[in-house]
């Protein structure tokens, strides 16, 4: 099959919403380079030399020349070895080095179809669409999983991040100005409660002015990951092999663990299907009522109420 380098994929989602799964099952496809978040604030400059001040970092018109000229280098595979070097503090990042250079030396040389995954990229999907020829998947994932993840790692989220975009607040986010203003720094369901509205409301908008998006549920996926994975193939013009499906079903079986230590949390073997239940053991009662209902006009939109 043919690789389609004129339109790079971007897979998005909320952080633990599967975005590293998707993305790597779906660069399986031996003409895909797999490109990890450039818009994490910890990112490596040799793979994007654009600064990022905020997590969920907001890309527009308004403000697109801060990022355009870097994410065409990066998708012309263009390698800062020098910034790169310059950066490296210790072994981990000497390695790091040498695992990205390898990826884009790659994609150059054998004219590989480039696949950004990046959570922190979801705000900003319909540009990447408009201005980077992306083609677009989103992951969604029940809300009490999500938030049962987040309470899992004690990952706490500062609204701050979003609050000081004002971009972002303008064409998104205005009407949760005061719900983020007033979270409590330490409460970490309510605050995975409010992220997940505010992301997936704005998926909901985006995707109706953007058909085209491939919008997903971790769900599906982990139910019957085999067919799921194939229709996504399909859709975005990769080849679905032998060798596709069998790296899919490893990542996926039930032989491997039903939960991941908090040391793996960016592991993709786990037992897909024993995984999506793991939030109702994870939350109270009380905690899952609460996500419920502060997400209530947004979960509905993705998940019926035997979900819950």
């Amino acid at each position: 099959m043919m690789t389609d380098v004129s339109h790079p994929i971007l897979v998005t989602g909320a952080h633990r919403s599967g975005t590293t799964w998707v993305g790597r099952m779906l660069a399986a496809d031996a003409d895909t380079a797999y490109i990890s978040e450039p818009l994490n604030v910890l990112h490596r400059p040799g793979v994007f030399r654009a600064k990022v001040a905020r997590w969920y970092q907001y890309i527009c018109d308004d403000n697109e020349k801060d990022y355009l000229p870097a994410f065409e280098e990066l998708l012309d595979f263009d390698y800062h070895l020098w910034d790169e070097i310059r950066s490296i503090r210790s072994r981990r990042d000497f390695l790091r080095m040498g695992r990205d250079f390898l990826i884009f030396y790659n994609g150059s040389l054998r004219g590989q179809r480039a696949l950004i995954k990046d959570p922190f990229a979801v705000f900003s999907a319909s540009w990447f669409a408009k201005k980077l020829n992306c083609r677009v998947v989103v992951t969604v994932r029940h809300p009490a999983a999500f938030a049962s993840s987040l309470k899992r790692l004690n990952w706490k989220f500062d609204f701050k991040d979003l609050l000081d975009q004002p971009l972002l607040m303008r064409d998104h986010l205005e009407s949760y100005r005061e719900a983020m203003t007033s979270i409590e720094p330490d409460d970490v369901i309510g605050q995975a409660a409010l992220l997940w509205k505010a992301i997936y409301r704005t998926v909901h908008s985006t995707r109706e002015a953007n058909p085209d998006f491939l919008v997903v549920r971790h769900e599906d996926l982990s139910r019957d990951p085999i067919n799921g994975y194939r229709d996504l193939y399909a859709k975005l013009g990769l080849d679905f092999t032998r060798k596709v499906e069998a790296t899919i079903q490893t990542s996926s079986s039930s032989e491997n663990p039903r939960e991941l230590s908090r040391s793996k949390t960016h592991s993709v073997k786990l037992d897909s299907r024993a995984n999506m239940e793991n939030w109702k053991k994870r939350l109270t009662e009380a905690e899952i009522n609460r996500v419920r209902e502060m997400t209530a006009d947004a979960s509905n939109l993705f998940y019926s109420d035997g979900e819950w």
